[in-house]
C-alpha cells in the first residue's frame, strides 16, 4: 500500500514536472512562428517598396528614375556616335551613377556597327561592365544571324552576357519568327556558354513570345509611362526611358536598371 502510494506521488510529480514545461515549450513554438511571419513581413515590404512604381527626378541625367534600384546602366549603338565611356563612367547624381553599357553590335546576316569595336573596347578601359546586343530581323535565317555576331563579338570573364534584341515581325509568321529566334538563341548559347537575354517590349512579349521563352532572362522595354511594366514573368533589366541626358553629352540615352543587387548583378556576369 505505501509503495503505492509512492508510486502514485511520483507519477503526480512527473505529470506536475510535465505540465509546467508546457507553457514554455507553447511559449518558444509562438515566438518561432511570430518571428517567421514578421521576418517574411519586412521582405516582403521590402520588395514593396522596391518594386511600388514610383519615380524621383535626377536633373544630372534629365529624367526620372524609378526608386529602388541601384544598378543604372545605358545602351548605345552607332547613333550616339563615339561615346566618350569615360564621361558615363563619371556621371552621377547623388546615389545613381552608371555600372553597365550595352553596345549594338551586329543586325542581321551582314550588318556591323560601325562604332561597335571602338565603343566596346573604350567601355572596358573605362571601367564599365559592357555587353553587346544584336538587333534580330525576323525575316533571316536566324543560325546565320548568331554567325554574325559570334564573328564580331569576343566576350571575355566579366562581360554581360549576349543579348538579342527582337521588336518586329517583319512579314513573317509568329511560329517561323519563334523557330528563327530560338535558333539565335541555341546558337549564342552553345558558343559562349551563358543564356543570352531578349530584349523586346511587353506586348511583343506578350503576343509573338510568350510561355515558348519563359526560361530565358528578359529585358524589357517600358519607358510611354512612369509605371512597372506589367508582364507576368520575372524580368532581369527594365529599359525605363529614352531620353536620358549625359552631361557634357549630345543626344539622347536609353536608361536601364537592372533588377537585383550587386551580387546578383555579378552573378550574371560571363565567368
Amino acid at each position: 500500500m505505501s509503495q503505492q502510494n509512492n508510486l502514485s506521488k511520483n507519477k503526480a510529480i512527473r505529470k506536475k514536472k510535465k505540465n509546467t514545461s508546457s507553457p514554455l515549450v507553447y511559449f518558444l513554438a509562438l515566438f518561432g512562428v511570430l518571428f517567421l511571419i514578421c521576418l517574411f513581413g519586412l521582405r516582403s515590404c521590402l520588395r514593396s517598396k522596391k518594386n511600388d512604381g514610383t519615380f524621383e527626378s535626377y536633373k544630372a541625367f534629365g529624367i526620372q528614375l524609378p526608386k529602388g534600384y541601384d544598378i543604372h546602366g545605358i545602351d548605345v549603338s552607332y547613333f550616339q556616335g563615339n561615346v566618350p565611356m569615360q564621361k558615363l563612367k563619371t556621371a552621377s547624381d547623388n546615389d545613381a551613377n552608371i555600372s553597365f553599357v550595352y553596345i549594338k553590335a551586329t543586325e542581321g546576316i551582314t550588318r556591323q556597327d560601325k562604332r561597335f569595336a571602338q565603343n566596346f573596347a573604350n567601355a572596358k578601359n573605362a571601367g564599365l561592365v559592357r555587353g553587346a546586343y544584336h538587333y534580330f530581323i525576323s525575316s533571316r535565317n536566324g543560325k546565320d544571324q548568331a554567325k554574325n555576331f559570334i564573328q564580331h563579338v569576343q566576350l571575355e570573364s566579366g562581360d554581360l552576357p549576349p543579348v538579342i534584341d527582337i521588336e518586329r515581325v517583319h512579314h513573317t509568321t509568329p511560329a517561323e519568327m519563334q523557330k528563327e529566334v530560338m535558333d539565335w538563341i541555341q546558337t549564342v548559347q552553345a558558343h559562349y556558354g551563358v543564356k543570352p537575354i531578349i530584349y523586346t517590349f511587353v506586348s511583343f512579349y506578350r503576343d509573338y513570345l510568350g510561355s515558348k521563352f519563359d526560361e530565358y532572362p528578359l529585358w524589357i522595354a517600358h519607358y510611354q509611362k512612369h509605371t512597372l511594366p506589367k508582364i507576368n514573368r520575372s524580368w532581369l533589366i527594365w529599359q525605363h526611358d529614352e531620353k536620358g541626358k549625359i552631361k557634357g553629352l549630345k543626344g539622347n540615352y536609353d536608361f536601364n536598371v537592372f533588377n537585383g543587387d550587386s551580387t546578383d548583378f555579378e552573378n550574371i556576369l560571363i565567368p
